[in-house]
């Protein structure tokens, strides 16, 4: 197996889609993920719903180390991302989700509790469900700068750091 880490990333945004406005978000998490060393493509444009549940699974088929969604995680009767994410998961990671929507709030978006974004564990694949905005998807990447290099290392078999004593 390659050392070096490797993502997904798939765009939720019927309209973006659709070809009405270029997605500014997926573009954003592939630098990201580029600039902590993971090997990833473009981002993956879908509409809401079951095409998300679709581009996650060919993604999990791939074998990527980690998956990161944009979009559709809002209380909008089209925002469908959890939904689509939630039968792959075999394990949830609730604290990652309350982590983002923390930042959020934090960082004075109230709207941040809105989120209904969801992050698991699907074989040893981790996946994360962001905001489709731009700053939810710069508050969710703040968070998963520190905690992915972990997670896929635990992921890929690795134990926990010993710390001196």
């Amino acid at each position: 197996m390659s050392t070096t880490p490797r993502a997904a990333v798939v765009v939720a945004s019927n309209r973006a889609a659709a070809g009405i406005y270029t997605d500014e978000t997926g573009p954003l998490i592939v630098e990201a993920l580029a600039s902590w060393g993971f090997e990833v493509g473009d981002a993956v444009v879908v509409g809401d719903g079951d095409p998300v549940a679709s581009a996650i699974a060919a993604a999990l088929a791939a074998g990527v180390d980690t998956i990161v969604t944009t979009g559709g995680t809002g209380i909008n009767p089209t925002d469908r991302t959890p939904e689509a994410t939630r039968p792959l998961l075999d394990r949830e990671l609730p604290g990652v989700a309350e982590a983002m929507r923390a930042r959020g709030i934090a960082a004075g978006v109230p709207t941040a509790a809105l989120s209904r974004g969801l992050a698991g564990v699907a074989g040893r694949t981790l996946v994360v469900n962001l905001p489709g905005s731009r700053g939810g998807v710069k508050d969710g990447l703040a968070v998963l700068a520190d905690l992915l290099p972990h997670a896929v290392d635990q992921l890929r078999g690795g134990d926990h750091p010993r710390s001196g004593s």
